[in-house]
């Protein structure tokens, strides 16, 4: 259904429309022009081919976040994990069956962070943009170039979604319609059947009563808190591959929780990053919350007064909650136990 609604806009500009027409249409101008050559392909062709392209991308990212946490391909845990997320994670599933354009990011982080982990941070940084070209998910990324002090990379990152947009956007009818349109459409968040399937505290408080502008605030809040966070993540690098993994899915968690819309497989992009550094000491996914925070996630599993579509949203809220709650946590307590041992090895050095 989702990748429908970019092809759909492709082909109304193909058409001489405008794309922004469809107020569903939440994607930069560049992303019509690169739905245009699946709007030329008969229908039969893409309910083949959409859903094999997403779960392409999912086991590429997976590939990925195995890689950066230097874990081997052949292993058993990198066959087993991969299934435990097909099978045992809800959003894949439905990631697929929507073919939504958040399996680019999902790709396109844990590459990435790779190439950054290897020293390549321009070529991460324009990984990042053409990913934003094609789905604003990642601008949260913009934080971490910003951490690490990578202005060429952060500078790539800005540049390449801006050329492709600008460019594709002089060719359509309205130039601007994804700044007149969408934008304020994204800021209002005020379409009665998104809102349904929304999981930010934003969209989610509001439907048990909490009034609009509070639960507006604590989203709010609660994402500054994840982006202090994850800074302080950053500025305590520790031994192993985990910092860069963690601050990221910190920074994405913290956008998240206020972004409208937020649905459940935009997990899918912090997921298998966390879970990919199970083997490694110190983890986030070695604590116990991390599982909480899935559990709602597991296929055929029953909740009660939640099994009806439009209120899955609560669960997912639930687990977007958690995973932040354990990713701030899991920084606090390491945090903690690094201070202690460098208190110690200061202790018998001076000894």
């Amino acid at each position: 259904m989702d990748n429908a609604i970019v092809v759909r806009a492709a082909r109304t500009w193909l058409a001489g429309g405008s794309p922004y027409d469809d107020p569903h249409f939440l994607y930069l101008p560049s992303a019509v022009l690169a739905a245009a050559p699946q709007a030329l392909l008969p229908p039969t062709a893409l309910r083949v081919l959409v859903p094999l392209v997403v779960t392409g991308c999912l086991v590429g990212g997976w590939v990925c976040a195995l890689r950066l946490h230097g874990i081997p391909l052949r292993s058993r845990f990198a066959s087993l994990g991969l299934i435990a997320l097909a099978v045992g994670f809800a959003p894949f599933g439905h990631l697929v069956l929507l073919s939504n354009w958040t399996a680019t990011a999902a790709l396109a982080l844990p590459l990435a962070l790779l190439l950054a982990s290897r020293g390549r941070w321009v070529a991460a940084g324009v990984v990042v943009g053409l990913a934003v070209a094609l789905k604003p998910l990642l601008a949260p990324m913009a934080l971490l170039f910003l951490f690490a002090r990578r202005w060429r990379a952060l500078a790539a990152m800005i540049v390449v979604p801006a050329l492709t947009s600008a460019a594709a956007g002089l060719l359509m009818p309205d130039p601007v319609g994804f700044f007149t349109r969408t934008l304020p459409f994204l800021l209002r968040g005020d379409d009665t059947f998104v809102r349904l399937y929304e999981a930010s505290p934003a969209a989610v408080l509001p439907r048990l009563g909490v009034p609009q502008p509070v639960a507006e605030a604590v989203a709010l809040s609660a994402a500054a808190v994840v982006v202090l966070c994850a800074y302080r993540r950053w500025c305590r690098p520790g031994p192993g591959p985990l910092r860069l993994p963690e601050t990221a899915a910190a920074l994405m968690l913290s956008a998240f929780l206020v972004s409208r819309p937020s649905y459940d497989h935009y997990l899918l992009v912090v997921v298998p990053l966390l879970l990919a550094g199970l083997p490694c000491a110190g983890s986030v996914a070695r604590s116990p919350w991390f599982w909480l925070a899935l559990a709602p996630q597991v296929p055929g599993v029953t909740w009660p007064y939640l099994e009806v579509v439009q209120r899955r949203a609560f669960k997912d809220a639930f687990t977007l909650c958690a995973l932040a709650f354990t990713v701030v946590h899991h920084g606090r307590s390491q945090g903690r136990v690094g201070r202690v041992e460098s208190a110690r090895t200061a202790a018998v050095a001076s000894f």
